[in-house]
């Protein structure tokens, strides 16, 4: 669907989720299922447009947008009735007879706008969390990865219920005129920058929002590390499509002891990953367009190329790169990589580390590579992410009982599982009261009870 007017097609959303359609379990079974069958019947249309757009593989493409989307779908499936039952809570003894529970209700029409590096799962992982919480969406891919927008656009009306699911497609625009409708519900993937352009805009109809932006996501390679495992893990998570992951880590603060040793299995790592010629690899992909080549080509003399470092702009190639001797205060440190760059800095403490996580905006994610235990819970507990993983990096978003999201800069409120459905309802909360007993000590003249109000008041919460 194009056109900048969308008042309309809001307008048909919200009557049909008056009817009270989409809050049945059966209505959000169907669609969780025709989730499951639209990716399972239109994986290798997926799969050609991933390769057009960023030249994914297919094992890439699979873990991170194709089957992973199937598998959300299939886990909110699993779980529905019990996310959807009524949470039992305590009964304070003044409200019996009676009992409390706590219900979730859809929030009703909502706008996911979706982002273009994985293209699937930032659109249609939502969508399932918008589905299971009961709710109709408007999804609104990015238009930089096109042909991934104009599959998701052919393959959503054929398989969801038409009344209760849209795909918007354009460019700024029609993202400007979407934002100008009253929504429920706003979910957006992308850019500090543009998450505050967003979360303005949500703000003129107090409109709640999740915002999944990016980050500068530190990773430190402590000296007692297993430099060998942190390095093939942390190639595999900053160089996997291109560096364009929003989870990838952006930079190392590796110790100084273990740092030569470092570099050089970073280098074994990528030798390893995509042989003596990355760009004849057919595992390692491409930049999105010209404008982030420049970017990120950019960076390259913003300290010493110790691996790679080779460009093709003809095909925006960028080899797998490490920078070493990086000035802190340089471009590839002011700004979120995005990209198959690393730069590796030198430091020297955990207070140090600490220190500089905490004199910068809190990044989405933040990893620790360390055998010494201490060291890992000593930087958790001193630092704030949006998630973290120790020995590991990038890869948590995989496991649906963990929440995902970003915290300050790098966003607010969290999805996947259930705290997808979460972020998609509103925690209700509703006391049945029994009307046969019905005191008169808490109803005015006061004075006239005045010594039962110390029991009365004991009762209460």
């Amino acid at each position: 669907m194009t056109g900048p007017n969308y008042t309309g097609l809001v307008a048909a959303q919200r009557a049909y989720f008056l009817t009270g359609a989409t809050r049945a379990a059966a209505w959000r079974e169907e669609q969780l299922r025709a989730v499951v069958s639209m990716i399972r019947e239109n994986r290798e249309a997926m799969f050609d447009a991933l390769w057009q757009d960023l030249r994914r593989n297919r094992f890439d493409a699979d873990l991170m947008d194709v089957e992973y989307c199937a598998k959300e779908a299939q886990y909110a499936l699993d779980h529905l009735h019990e996310w959807m039952k009524p949470e039992r809570v305590h009964t304070p003894l003044v409200f019996e007879p009676g009992h409390v529970r706590v219900r979730r209700d859809p929030l009703g029409v909502c706008l996911i706008i979706g982002a273009w590096n994985e293209p699937y799962m930032l659109t249609l992982a939502p969508l399932v969390a918008a589905i299971a919480g009961g709710n109709t969406a408007v999804l609104k891919p990015s238009e930089i990865s096109a042909a991934c927008a104009q599959v998701t656009a052919e393959m959503v009306p054929r398989h969801l219920d038409p009344q209760a699911f849209a795909v918007v497609q354009g460019a700024i625009p029609e993202t400007t005129a979407l934002l100008e409708q009253h929504w429920d519900f706003i979910f957006f993937t992308g850019s500090p920058k543009v998450g505050r352009i967003i979360h303005q805009a949500a703000a003129k109809h107090l409109t709640p929002a999740v915002l999944e932006l990016g980050g500068k996501n530190p990773t430190i390679v402590h000296a007692s590390a297993n430099v060998r495992s942190a390095a093939r893990r942390i190639a595999f998570s900053r160089y996997i499509n291109s560096g364009h992951i929003c989870t990838a880590p952006d930079h190392v603060l590796v110790w100084p002891e273990v740092k030569d040793e470092f570099v050089a299995e970073m280098r074994d790592a990528i030798h390893d990953f995509y042989g003596e010629d990355p760009k004849q690899s057919p595992d390692y992909g491409r930049v999105i367009d010209d404008k982030s080549f420049a970017r990120i080509a950019g960076y390259l003399d913003n300290g010493t190329v110790a691996v790679g470092g080779q460009t093709d702009p003809a095909e925006r190639y960028i080899a797998p790169t490490v920078l070493v001797d990086v000035p802190a205060d340089s471009p590839v440190m002011q700004e979120e990589v995005f990209g198959p760059v690393l730069p590796v800095l030198e430091i020297d403490s955990v207070q140090a580390v600490i220190d500089w996580v905490n004199t910068r905006p809190r990044p989405l994610g933040l990893y620790v590579f360390a055998e010494d235990d201490g060291v890992a819970e000593e930087i958790l507990d001193a630092t704030e992410s949006g998630d973290a993983a120790v020995n590991d990096c990038s890869i948590h978003p995989l496991v649906p009982e963990l929440p995902f999201g970003g915290v300050g800069n790098s966003g607010m409120g969290k999805y996947h599982g259930r705290f997808g459905f979460e972020a998609f309802t509103n925690a209700r909360g509703v006391l049945y009261h029994g009307s046969r007993l019905d005191p008169g000590v808490k109803y005015p003249p006061y004075a006239e009870h005045e010594r039962m109000h110390g029991v009365i008041s004991k009762l209460m919460p």
